[in-house]
């Protein structure tokens, strides 16, 4: 029960988190700056937990590190293609990653998919059709070119390998240890794109703290949980209910950001979701 409940807790906070991304660079907030604050916040919270945290290995270091790099990358790109696009668009996006998976799974370990794994990417091909065809490009090359879809695509790829590195922390330490390190290299290669791209950080009003604030609340919480459930779940599982959050965040784009066509996205998205844990599970 406690496993469920972290999943559900997981799907909740990340969405709510894509929405306060969403609405913070809504005002005006550079993406490199949402992103460092994110992981400043979290680092910050860390110092409190970091005497109970695993002696750290070698292997515990390079992980968390490589980690690191691909994840600030990555929530970078996320919260860039949620200044630009639709939260009901780019959140069943995120499904693509089990055919990422896939790819990777085809030409590192010689993985052939089943007849269920063809089946579930058609439905994730037939999923996405329904809610691209809201859009005035539809479904076709075309909508490769927009830089929203480009953008979630990298964050998809990106967050797809740092989980990989994740899995591998948990493994020789425990989800405390890995959540810290998790927050301290994020925080780091985060400056790092910030510093490198010459970005100064803006003054806060009242708004974007809070903001800012509940980004780093439910970023945190979306993090422990899913560290929580890596341990005592299958990944491969746990990645098929992690896909449920795209079927919310067309919920929150639509009662939020007054996005349009809600049932043909929240139709589109339930078959993205099938397809993905058919495709994640087989």
């Amino acid at each position: 029960m406690f496993t469920i409940l972290a999943v559900i807790i997981r799907i909740l906070s990340n969405s709510l988190s894509n929405v306060f991304q969403k609405r913070l660079t809504q005002r005006g907030m550079n993406s490199y700056a949402v992103n460092f604050y994110t992981y400043f916040g979290l680092s910050l919270i860390s110092l409190f937990f970091i005497n109970n945290c695993a002696a750290l290995s070698h292997k515990v270091l390079l992980n968390s590190a490589v980690g690191g790099m691909f994840g600030a990358a990555g929530n970078y790109y996320l919260i860039k293609a949620l200044s630009r696009g639709d939260l009901s668009i780019l959140g069943p996006v995120n499904a693509y990653k089990s055919v990422v998976a896939m790819i990777f799974a085809i030409f590192l370990a010689g993985e052939i998919p089943s007849f269920a794994g063809i089946f579930g990417i058609a439905l994730l091909i037939f999923g996405s059709y329904v809610i691209f065809d809201t859009t005035a490009e539809g479904f076709s090359l075309k909508l490769l070119r927009r830089k929203d879809i480009k953008y979630r695509i990298y964050a998809l790829i990106f967050t797809a390998i740092e989980a990989v590195f994740i899995k591998n922390v948990i493994t020789s330490s425990d989800i405390l240890t890995s959540f810290v390190l998790w927050c301290f290299f994020g925080c780091i290669f985060s400056f790092l794109l910030l510093a490198f791209h010459r970005i100064r950080l803006p003054k806060q009003d009242g708004f974007s703290l809070l903001s800012l604030c509940s980004i780093v609340l439910s970023a945190g919480i979306m993090q422990y949980s899913t560290n929580f459930v890596f341990e005592r779940m299958n990944v491969s599982y746990a990645l098929a209910l992690f896909q449920l959050s795209a079927v919310l965040n067309v919920f929150l784009g639509w009662k939020i950001f007054r996005e349009k066509d809600l049932l043909k996205k929240f139709l589109g998205s339930s078959i993205m979701v099938i397809g993905a844990a058919i495709l994640i599970i087989f």
